[in-house]
């Protein structure tokens, strides 16, 4: 008798290997510890400081954070007791950082039973003001940073991507979510992870395992009610200050302020606006040298994306 065929991919050859138990937790037990998470790979200390130095000024938890063992990020790390977050040991082909960083977070959240909430975040452009988690979350949280996903042609073309034009229309009118700060209890975090990764896995690899697919599969799994959160508004406990314009924010005595007047505890996308940007780096990032981000151009590199390219819109065999 012959055996049924079984779905197959290099994304999922590659989602087996990083999830290691496919086991969701319960979690009953409670713990104690906050958690700040966040993937920092191929940036040097200059571009993680901000983010260390302003979160460690308001917050005494732990911080785990994927990044390059060089020297740099190393001292910058010891000096302000922040962890290196282990990265899925995989082998073969590989997803792009923004998607490995969720199996990442799974992994270690899945271990630590002493966890109680988390933020996963992105790292390079975001700052500190407060403690992130106060007040405390109730349950998953998610922030906004524009208005319909159909104004926003990256989050439409990765929604297509993923789930097909009919479900990515349907969605359209919805609010748009960023991915970029998430933070809730670390079982709602255990299954925002991996139902983002799992969504992830439907189109083909390279656009599944691509910058935009953890944007696409975060909307899906909120809007679809795959997964419970709080849609919370701009400018609260996260102000997403990308798509603003930038004369609508003052910045004094060392805080960024919103339109509103308020102040956030946690600041994302200040690195949009260059006078911001040169603020924080002016209070955050003293003392260490600025280097500009360069990839070498390289043959192989050249051959790399144009395999990718054609990957994206060659059928996969599955």
């Amino acid at each position: 008798m012959a055996s049924s065929p079984s779905a197959r991919s290099d994304y999922l050859h590659w989602l087996a290997q990083a999830l290691g138990s496919v086991r969701v937790e319960t979690g009953a037990e409670v713990g104690t510890r906050d958690l700040v998470a966040g993937y920092a790979t191929g940036y040097d200390a200059h571009h993680i400081a901000p983010f260390v130095r302003s979160l460690r000024s308001v917050f005494d938890g732990e911080i785990a954070l994927a990044a390059d063992a060089r020297p740099d990020v190393e001292a910058l790390f010891a000096d302000h007791d922040v962890r290196f977050l282990t990265q899925p040991d995989t082998q073969g082909w590989q997803p792009h950082p923004v998607m490995a960083r969720f199996a990442a977070v799974d992994a270690h959240l899945t271990a630590r039973s002493d966890i109680r909430n988390v933020l996963l975040t992105d790292v390079r452009d975001v700052i500190f003001q407060k403690s992130p988690f106060e007040p405390a979350p109730d349950g998953l949280e998610v922030f906004l940073e524009g208005d319909r996903l159909k104004d926003h042609a990256f989050d439409m073309k990765y929604l297509r991507a993923l789930a097909g034009d009919g479900i990515a229309d349907a969605l359209g009118l919805a609010p748009a979510i960023c991915v970029g700060t998430i933070l809730g209890p670390r079982a709602d975090m255990v299954r925002f992870c991996r139902t983002v990764l799992m969504l992830a896995a439907v189109p083909r690899s390279e656009m599944g395992g691509s910058f935009g697919a953890d944007q696409a599969a975060c909307n899906m799994a909120i809007h679809m009610g795959l997964v419970q959160a709080e849609v919370r508004a701009n400018y609260g406990r996260v102000a997403t200050i990308g798509l603003q314009a930038a004369a609508d924010f003052a910045f004094r005595d060392g805080q960024v302020i919103n339109p509103d007047g308020s102040i956030s505890a946690i600041v994302h996308q200040h690195d949009r606006h260059p006078l911001l940007a040169a603020a924080v780096r002016g209070r955050w990032a003293v003392g260490l040298e600025a280097r500009e981000r360069v990839t070498p151009r390289t043959v192989s590199s050249r051959l790399r994306r144009m395999k990718q390219s054609l990957a994206r819109r060659l059928p996969e065999a599955r």
